[in-house]
């Protein structure tokens, strides 16, 4: 017999089973494959951003060649394992890349060394003496003697005249934002030095280290400094004349940068790139 509480009430009680919802499958392993891989791409370009101007041109010739990405794939291989891929770049072209970026920079440093020597009172009378050539080994800035041969140096001293120290100083300046050692010889005329025990061969050190020293008092690095040569009167700018005043000069040399970044960067691109192929 049935209570009270049943009576014209009909309890309908329902068990629920585990509810999984509607399978997805696999579409969520793509969806975090794709975000980890815009993340991966993400820091790679961070860092790439926080490298030098050469470095990253560097790395934008790896990445210039298309061709050698199609061939690759279409293969069905890895690769890093084919010859047709940007890491295959010969180092001929990677040395093409990176004179042009110095050639450049190069241009840049000549023009702003001779605007500031243009505007400096003081100097306009040296503008013709200050040669700044871009030759096949790199950057050469000249100081000439003309005239009487005392514009920097007075006859057979190593000091340097108070506007020789200006123009270094701003030589200097303009050098300090570029990445390549300095080397800076030192010329004398063939006319014989009379000082015993005191020849061409000292004074041609002791001018160029005299370069050196206004240049660094100028901010110049002393670390980029590869070479201090002195080269006597051996290798004269006016064969034919050997006691021409313009054989007596200060020369300084920015040889053009071997491309080592790529050594080392190349390893970290191919491990980029095989855990990308995995």
């Amino acid at each position: 017999m049935a209570g009270r509480g049943s009576e014209g009430k009909v309890v309908v009680v329902r068990k629920r089973s585990g509810y999984h919802g509607k399978h997805h499958g696999g579409s969520w392993k793509v969806a975090y494959a794709d975000f980890v891989t815009a993340l991966m791409a993400f820091f790679l370009v961070m860092w790439i951003m926080g490298m030098d101007a050469e470095v990253k041109d560097l790395v934008q010739g790896y990445f210039s060649n298309p061709v050698g990405f199609k061939k690759a794939h279409s293969g069905g291989t890895n690769m890093i394992a084919t010859g047709n891929t940007p890491l295959s770049l010969d180092v001929k072209r990677l040395s093409m890349l990176a004179r042009d970026f110095q050639r450049r920079q190069f241009e840049q440093a000549r023009e702003e060394i001779l605007d500031r020597i243009a505007s400096a009172p003081e100097l306009q009378a040296l503008q013709a003496q200050i040669e700044i050539v871009i030759t096949d080994d790199g950057l050469r800035i000249e100081l000439v003697e003309t005239g009487d041969g005392e514009t920097f140096f007075a006859f057979g001293s190593a000091e340097l005249k108070p506007a020789a120290a200006r123009a270094l100083g701003i030589i200097a300046r303009e050098l300090r934002g570029l990445p390549n050692d300095l080397m800076i010889e030192g010329h004398t005329d063939a006319a014989r030095y009379v000082r015993p025990g005191y020849s061409n061969w000292e004074l041609s050190v002791d001018r160029a280290n005299a370069a050196r020293r206004a240049m660094e008092e100028a901010g110049l690095e002393g670390w980029r400094i590869r070479e201090v040569r002195g080269y006597a009167d051996r290798e004269l700018r006016v064969a034919d004349n050997p006691l021409d005043p313009a054989n007596r000069r200060v020369t300084i040399l920015l040889p053009f940068k071997d491309p080592q970044p790529v050594r080392w960067l190349r390893p970290r691109i191919e491990e980029a790139m095989t855990r990308g192929a995995d």
